[in-house]
C-alpha cells in the first residue's frame, strides 16, 4: 500500500478527534473520582485483586462475555443477544483490525489516533500489496455484522415483543441523540468506504457498493462530504456518551474488576454505586422482570428509572422509588451487566437520618438459650412464629430423627436484623446482629438451623459465626433424606415449587428444596422459576406498597405456579406461605410440612 495523502491529515478528522479526546478525559476523570471515593480498604482490595491470576482471569472472561458477547442476553432471547453482541463485538473487531492494518502497512502512522478509523481514506492499494485482501474481507464482514445489529435495533424500537420484551425504556433526550448518532455511524462508514473502495481497496460489501456508486459519480473527491458526515457522527456520539445511557460502555470495564474483587455497595451516590448507576445500559430488561410491573403505574419504579433519577440527583423521586421496591432481587438477577438494583435501593434508604436505635444491652441471654452444648440450635424467626405449622413440622422431624437440639427463640427473641437492614437502618440491625452473635456463641452449638429465608440470608452473608454451620431447613431436610436418616414415602401428589426470593436469588438455594419435593411427590415448575421466580408480593422489603398492589403481585405469582394444575403449592418461606394462603385456590404448604407428613404416612392433602 502507499499513502494517498502523504500528510496523513485532513480537516474532516477534527470532529472525531475532538470527540475522542473529550470522552477519554471524561472516562479518566470519572474513573479517578470513583476510585478515590472508595474506602482505603476497598482501594487496597481492588489493587491486590489485579495481581490475583484467578480474579484477573474472571475479569477477562466477564469483559468478553458481558461487554462484547452479551451472553446473559443470548440466554434470555437469542435475537436480543445477537442485536447487542453484533454491535458491540463487531465494532470492537473493526477497531482491532483497523489497528492491525495500520501496524502492518503504515506503522509510522500508528501514533495518530484517527488513522485506524479513517485508514481507507488515507491509503491506496497497489497490485503488489493485495495480501491485505484478507483484512479487506474481515473489515467488510464485521461491518455487515454491525449493520445487521443496527437494523435489528431499529426494528426493536417498533416491535419490542419479538425480542422477548413487553416493555422498553422511554428514552431521554440525550439517549435519543446518542442512539441516532450510533445508528448513523456505520451506514455512513459503509458509504464512505464504498466511495473510495476502488482506490483504497475493499471486499464483497464495499466493492459492490463502489460499483453501484460509479453509476452516479466519476470523481473520488465526491467522497469527502461522506467522510465528513462519518466523522461528525462519531464525534457527536462520543461527546454525548458521558451524558447518556451509552456511558455504560466504558463504565462496565471498571465495574467488572471492582465487582469481582468483592467491593460492596456502601454509599448512596459515591464509589461503586456511582459506577454501577452509570454502568446501567438502559436496556429495560429489568422492567418486565420486576414483579411490580404487572401494575402499569409501577413501571417507573423499576431499576432502570431509579438509576436515571440518581444520575439526575432527584432526591424525592429516588426516595419514592427506593421505598416502594420489594427488594426481591430479580432485577439484579436478569441485569446483563450485573447492576445490583436491590442493594442500590438499600443504600439510598440508609442515606436518610433515623431516630435512636433500640438498645438490647440489658437482655438476659439465658432466657433464649435453654440448654447449652446442644449440636443444633434452631432459630425459628419472627415470621415462622406467625406460621406455627412450619415450626411444628420441623420440630417433628428433629424429634423423629433423634436430633440433639435446642430452640434459640422458643419464648421470643431478637429479630435477625434483616428487615432493619432492608429499611436502611444499619445501626439498629448491627445491634441486633451483635446480640444474636453473643447468644449463638454461648450456646455451644455447631449448627444453626433456620426456617425463614430472610433470617437465613443475613446469618449466612452478614454474621461472623466462626465454627458454626448455617443451614436452611430445606438443606437440612435434604441432607437427612440423602443420608437415609429420614425416610419418606411418596404422596403421589403433584407439587409446584415456588422459589422464595431470599432463598433462591438471595442465596442460590435451588436444588435442595427440589430434591425434597421430588422425594415426596411429583415436582412441577411454573413458567418462571429459579432466578426468575416471581415474588409473592408479601416481601418486607417494600416500605410503601399498598395491600391492593400486593394482592395483584400475589395473584400474578400464583397464576405462574398453577399452570401445571398442581395438587398443592410448596414453598420454603413462612412469608410466602402466609401471603399465598390468602389468595390461592389450592393448598399452600411449606417443605417442612410435606416432609413431616410423608415421613409418617402418605395421606391425601385435599382431605
Amino acid at each position: 500500500m502507499r499513502d494517498l495523502y502523504p500528510s496523513g491529515f485532513n480537516y474532516f478528522i477534527i470532529p472525531f478527534v475532538v470527540g475522542m479526546i473529550f470522552v477519554l478525559c471524561c472516562c479518566v476523570i470519572g474513573a479517578i473520582r470513583v476510585i478515590f471515593e472508595l474506602t482505603p480498604q476497598d482501594r487496597k482490595v481492588l489493587v491486590l485483586s489485579l495481581f490475583n491470576p484467578k480474579i484477573m482471569a474472571k475479569n477477562i472472561k466477564d469483559w468478553f462475555c458481558d461487554c462484547l458477547f452479551h451472553v446473559k442476553l443470548w440466554k434470555r432471547n437469542k435475537l436480543l443477544g445477537y442485536m447487542h453482541s453484533s454491535i458491540a463485538f463487531g465494532w470492537f473487531m473493526l477497531i482491532v483490525i483497523g489497528h492491525i492494518e495500520v501496524f502492518l502497512y503504515t506503522p509510522e502512522r500508528i501514533h495518530r489516533i484517527w488513522y485506524p478509523i479513517f485508514f481507507r481514506y488515507f491509503v491506496a492499494v497497489s497490485d503488489s500489496t493485495m495480501k491485505g485482501s484478507f483484512f479487506f474481507f474481515l473489515m467488510d464482514f464485521f461491518l455487515l455484522v454491525v449493520l445487521s445489529g443496527i437494523i435489528l435495533a431499529f426494528i426493536k424500537r417498533i416491535h419490542s415483543r419479538i425480542f422477548g420484551m413487553r416493555r422498553t425504556t422511554r428514552s431521554s433526550l440525550t439517549d435519543l441523540v446518542g442512539l441516532y448518532a450510533l445508528w448513523c455511524i456505520f451506514p455512513l462508514r459503509l458509504l464512505a468506504e464504498g466511495f473510495t473502495a476502488d482506490i483504497s481497496g475493499g471486499a464483497f460489501l464495499t466493492k459492490s457498493l463502489n460499483n453501484l456508486l460509479h453509476l452516479f459519480y466519476s470523481e473520488p473527491t465526491n467522497a469527502l462530504p461522506v467522510w465528513w458526515a462519518y466523522s461528525i457522527a462519531l464525534g457527536v456520539f462520543m461527546c454525548i456518551l458521558p451524558f447518556s445511557r451509552y456511558m455504560h460502555i466504558p463504565a462496565e470495564i471498571l465495574l467488572i474488576p471492582m465487582r469481582n474483587a468483592g467491593i460492596p455497595i456502601r454509599h448512596a451516590r459515591k464509589g461503586i454505586t456511582r459506577l454501577a448507576v452509570h454502568s446501567c445500559p438502559g436496556c429495560g430488561v429489568c422492567i418486565d422482570a420486576c414483579p411490580m410491573s404487572v401494575i402499569p403505574v409501577n413501571v417507573k419504579n423499576t431499576t432502570v428509572y431509579l438509576n436515571r433519577q440518581i444520575k439526575r440527583n432527584s432526591q424525592k423521586r429516588i426516595e419514592r422509588i427506593s421505598d416502594k421496591c420489594l427488594l426481591c432481587g430479580k432485577c439484579s438477577a436478569v441485569c446483563p451487566v450485573g447492576v445490583e438494583g436491590d442493594k442500590i435501593r438499600i443504600v439510598q434508604r440508609s442515606a436518610r437520618k433515623y431516630g435512636i436505635s433500640p438498645d438490647y444491652s440489658m437482655i438476659d441471654e439465658r432466657e433464649f438459650v435453654k440448654q447449652e452444648g446442644r449440636r443444633v440450635l434452631y432459630f425459628a424467626g419472627c415470621m415462622t412464629h406467625l406460621t406455627p405449622s412450619i415450626k411444628k413440622s420441623l420440630l417433628s422431624i428433629l424429634n423423629k430423627v433423634g436430633e440433639d437440639f435446642s430452640i434459640m427463640d422458643e419464648e421470643g427473641g431478637i429479630c435477625c436484623g434483616r428487615p432493619m437492614m432492608m429499611a436502611g437502618r444499619k445501626d439498629a440491625a448491627q445491634q441486633m446482629m451483635e446480640k444474636n452473635t453473643n447468644i449463638i456463641a454461648s450456646s455451644g452449638a455447631s449448627v444453626l438451623l433456620l426456617s425463614c429465608p430472610i433470617c437465613y440470608r443475613i446469618f449466612k452473608n452478614d454474621y461472623k459465626l466462626e465454627g458454626i454451620e448455617i443451614l436452611h431447613h430445606t438443606e437440612y431436610i435434604n441432607r437427612l433424606i440423602s443420608e437415609h436418616k429420614l425416610n419418606v414415602s411418596s404422596t403421589g401428589l403433584k407439587y409446584a415449587y415456588h422459589d422464595p426470593c431470599e432463598l433462591g436469588r438471595g442465596c442460590g438455594i435451588y436444588d435442595e428444596p427440589r430434591n425434597v419435593v421430588a422425594a415426596v411427590g411429583d415436582l412441577v415448575e411454573g413458567k418462571k422459576h429459579h432466578k426468575e421466580s416471581i415474588c409473592c408480593g408479601g416481601s418486607l422489603g417494600s416500605l410503601s406498597l399498598g395491600d391492593q398492589h400486593r394482592k395483584k403481585l400475589a395473584e400474578s405469582a400464583l397464576g405462574n405456579l398453577i399452570m401445571e394444575s398442581p395438587d398443592a403449592i410448596v414453598t420454603a418461606c413462612p412469608l410466602c406461605k402466609s401471603t399465598f394462603n390468602r389468595y390461592a385456590t389450592v393448598p399452600v404448604l411449606d417443605i417442612a410440612e410435606i416432609a413431616a407428613q410423608a415421613s409418617v404416612e402418605t395421606e391425601n392433602i385435599k382431605s
